[in-house]
């Protein structure tokens, strides 16, 4: 629910510190990055954004807006980089560390987000974005109280902005204080009336202040507003029971756990309303799962830790095409062996390419394309470790090798290397290859 006030195009910085005629170059990519930032073309300003970078390396505004340009794509590992390095040449820059921030709040680095927003407030006091981005890392890390000050500050700033009345009503909540919230959620219900999440958070409320048929009147219009709201239900459903309602309670708390599976609280609901209805053999199920659910512990080992699955592995990798592109034949004739075991590899015969892509490798040593293939291969095989040392050494020879980059990023993310596969994918899509940013934005968030 809490969102940035601001869409990230709003935070571009339009300066152009550039100053000398020899650097004109450096200039037209920058202003074609703002162009193709504002009219949505992230990928488009991220290249635009890392030629100006190339020719100019210390243009703050160029790192900084490739790291808006990264963020809008979803790539926040990628755009911390480039805040780091905006931030390095110019320190004194408010937005810089407010996107940081953000983008540091994305990766659930809720301190380090604290610290850039903090800082951000230092350099800019009358900024309510911050205050409200400070307020959100502060909740996140349980000080409400700190949070509920930021909050405080933001509306005192912006009294317009109904997101802050929102968090400022769900905080007041976490420290208890549920007479508090109600204006809140109030405040934001007469400023957009078909925000379910507002009658949602005062049903909560009333419900806690055992107000339960205030409370469902204000659910039931959660509900309509949102169907698939498992918690309204949940909380319609209590309330429904302690007016013994338990008919009404019981449908519910179906409907709660149907949306939400793993709530143990709507099955001991449950559970106490078919107890209640003479049902006691659903009761004893119910109860006997809240108590399984709510201590469930596994510990099965599993090589593939990551979001991205052996299946889904299997899935982004085989989309990558090899680079198999016709050169002239050297005296060892390692591109024969090369092009022969990409063959051999499309025909099914794994063992026979890997074989040629060895003796490619022991022919040619600094063969960055034969290290590549042989590392897709032995990653089809099952052997992820061997891939990724091949992947390494495709690097190693070229580094600007975006599909090497991609492949071992999804590898790492698979094997429960968050963090680095998202680099690499980061990466990967810096250097231009755009399906990175799917991967990103399905598996980095």
């Amino acid at each position: 629910m809490m969102r940035p006030i601001l869409p990230l195009i709003s935070l571009l910085c339009l300066c152009l510190p550039f100053g000398t005629s020899a650097q004109q170059t450096a200039v037209d990519f920058f202003e074609s990055g703002i162009g193709k930032s504002k009219s949505g073309d992230f990928t488009g300003a991220l290249q635009a954004f890392s030629m100006a970078i190339t020719m100019n390396p210390e243009n703050a505004a160029s790192y900084y807006n490739r790291g808006v340009a990264k963020a809008s794509l979803k790539d926040h590992r990628g755009a911390i980089l480039d805040y780091d390095r905006a931030i390095e040449l110019n320190g004194k820059d408010a937005m810089a560390y407010l996107s940081r921030g953000a983008s540091k709040s994305k990766q659930d680095d809720h301190r380090g987000a604290l610290l850039d927003f903090s800082r951000s407030i230092e350099l800019n006091p009358d900024d309510p974005q911050a205050y409200y981005s400070r307020g959100s890392s502060r909740s996140r890390i349980e000080q409400y109280r700190g949070a509920l000050a930021d909050f405080s500050k933001a509306i005192e700033l912006d009294p317009a902005n109904v997101l802050v009345y929102y968090a400022r009503g769900i905080t007041k909540q976490k420290l208890d204080d549920f007479s508090g919230s109600l204006a809140d959620f109030t405040k934001v219900i007469e400023m957009t009336p078909k925000r379910s999440q507002a009658f949602s958070g005062r049903g909560i409320s009333k419900v806690e202040l055992n107000d339960f048929n205030g409370a469902i009147t204000d659910l039931n219009k959660a509900i309509e507003l949102s169907p698939e709201d498992a918690e309204a239900y949940f909380y319609r459903g209590y309330a429904k029971g302690k007016l013994e309602d338990f008919k009404g309670a019981l449908a519910d708390y179906d409907r709660s756990i149907t949306l939400k599976a793993d709530n143990f609280k709507a099955y001991y609901g449950r559970g106490f309303c078919r107890g209640k209805l003479g049902d006691q053999k659903g009761a004893l199920q119910d109860f006997t799962q809240a108590i399984e659910m709510n201590n469930s512990n596994t510990d099965a080992k599993v090589v593939y830790t990551g979001r991205i699955t052996r299946p889904i592995l299997d899935n982004l990798r085989n989309l990558v095409q090899e680079r198999n592109r016709i050169s002239e034949l050297s005296a060892e004739r390692s591109e024969a062996y090369f092009s022969r075991g990409v063959s051999k590899n499309k025909q099914g015969d794994q063992r026979g390419a890997i074989a040629d892509l060895n003796k490619s490798i022991e022919l040619n040593p600094t063969y960055a394309e034969a290290y590549f293939s042989r590392g897709l291969i032995k990653s089809a095989q099952g052997d992820q470790r061997g891939a990724i040392t091949d992947c390494n050494d495709a690097i190693k020879l070229n580094p600007r090798y975006s599909e090497a980059f991609y492949v071992r990023g999804i590898i790492r993310h698979s094997l429960g290397d968050e963090n680095g596969g998202c680099l690499d994918l980061s990466k990967a899509g810096e250097l231009g290859y755009n399906p990175a940013y799917k991967a990103i934005s399905d598996y980095c968030n």
